[in-house]
């Protein structure tokens, strides 16, 4: 008797724990999805660029999916850039549509989102709400610069964008006023890399080039082949320049 009620409890464990198991799986994954769109909504893309988009987010086993409605074309890959940077998710399934019509590959209004999003991407151009318009490929910049090497690299930059045939800067140099212990934002790892993917597509001077982006801490580590070393410390510089960026780890080869 002994032996049958041994047996049984025994075969009774086993059935409970074939239950038990996956329930358990089942609860972590879920917490760990959870966790994982509570991360991406709490990234600084998503805080700031994306905060006025109506994003959607949904993750299952690592595997995101992004719904909804965003103002602009370039807010689309941002969002889902940023996404597949944060920890645990293994793809993004980006269903995200573009409120009107989304502008064509060149167009005036296509290279007015490419130059909005380089110079508010780049630390020196990001705070000074510089104006832009776009009429067939010639920009024009308007608006304040904070000095005169702001209005300079505004100019450069706009010029760099493919599609841009000229650039006039009509931006008034008013030095912004000093503001005294204001703390530095904080910027995500997820968030710093994608900006950098994108101003590096978005660039003329380096949107052919096959770079790899990885960022810890704020450190950027920026690999792939270069043409010659000229374009390796392009590369450099123009990373630097972007928000949340510490320093960069150049490990690009020159062909």
């Amino acid at each position: 008797m002994k032996a049958r009620n041994y047996v049984a409890m025994m075969a009774a464990i086993v059935v409970m724990m074939t239950i038990v198991a996956p329930l358990r799986a089942s609860f972590a994954s879920s917490a760990s999805d959870a966790a994982i769109v509570s991360s991406i909504k709490d990234t600084y893309v998503y805080k700031t660029y994306l905060k006025d988009d109506d994003i959607k987010i949904a993750s299952r086993n690592g595997v995101v999916k992004l719904t909804g409605v965003v103002a602009e074309g370039f807010h689309k890959s941002l969002a889902a850039e940023t996404a597949e940077g944060v920890n645990g998710v293994k793809s993004v399934d980006n269903r995200l549509t573009v409120k009107g019509a989304e502008p064509t590959a060149n167009s005036d209004a296509w290279i007015k989102e490419k130059v909005k999003a380089t110079l508010l991407f780049h630390r020196s151009t990001s705070g000074s709400g510089i104006e832009v318009s776009v009429l067939d490929g010639k920009v024009t910049l308007s608006g304040k610069a904070n000095s005169q090497a702001q209005k300079e690299l505004a100019t450069e930059y706009a010029g760099d964008i493919d599609g841009v045939k000229s650039v006039d800067n009509n931006m008034v140099v008013s030095p912004a006023e000093t503001t005294t212990g204001k703390a530095v934002e904080y910027i995500d790892d997820a968030s710093i890399t994608a900006q950098v993917k994108y101003a590096l597509l978005t660039h003329r001077s380096t949107s052919a080039i096959h770079t790899k982006v990885s960022t810890k801490s704020g450190v950027v580590t920026v690999s792939g082949e270069a043409k010659n070393e000229a374009e390796a410390k392009l590369v450099t510089k123009l990373v630097n320049d972007i928000n949340g960026v510490t320093s960069v780890n150049n490990l690009m080869t020159v062909q």
